[in-house]
């Protein structure tokens, strides 16, 4: 519940610590596999659709930040786009959920790092969930 100078000083105070980011206000998070979200960025990027923040967790995840409302919209979604019944490693996080903000440790587990670091130009802006659910699907359903 911290503002960002307040966390930010407390974080200089204790180098280390965890820092975790609520989903729902600035963004939505989905959430998959590594090896699934590393191969959905080259996708997405070959394509020229823009990935947003993308952070990996020492527990193999991929948490792509989308713009807010990206869980509550994500089963109409794969409904339209045809993949309501696969079986898919991915979920959304929204509001009430946190992520571990990199370079933070994951429960002693390890650092989360960004596999694409927030930019500029993407970082008050997320992109749209429905710009790389498809991609997300298509790479999870044949992982």
């Amino acid at each position: 519940g911290a503002g960002r100078d307040r966390a930010a000083d407390a974080w200089a105070r204790t180098p280390g610590a965890a820092m975790l980011l609520p989903v729902g206000h600035s963004f939505d998070v989905l959430d998959v596999a590594e090896q699934a979200g590393r191969r959905a960025v080259v996708r997405l990027e070959r394509m020229g659709l823009p990935t947003g923040p993308v952070a990996v967790t020492p527990t193999g995840r991929a948490q792509f930040l989308v713009a807010p409302g990206a869980a509550a919209e994500m089963p109409e979604l794969l409904y339209r786009m045809g993949w309501d019944d696969a079986r898919l490693d991915l979920r959304a996080l929204g509001p009430g959920t946190h992520i571990t903000a990199p370079p933070s440790d994951l429960g002693g587990l390890g650092p989360v790092r960004w596999l694409r670091p927030p930019r500029l130009d993407t970082a008050a802006a997320p992109p749209r969930a429905r710009l790389l659910l498809g991609t997300l699907a298509y790479v999870c359903h044949r992982s």
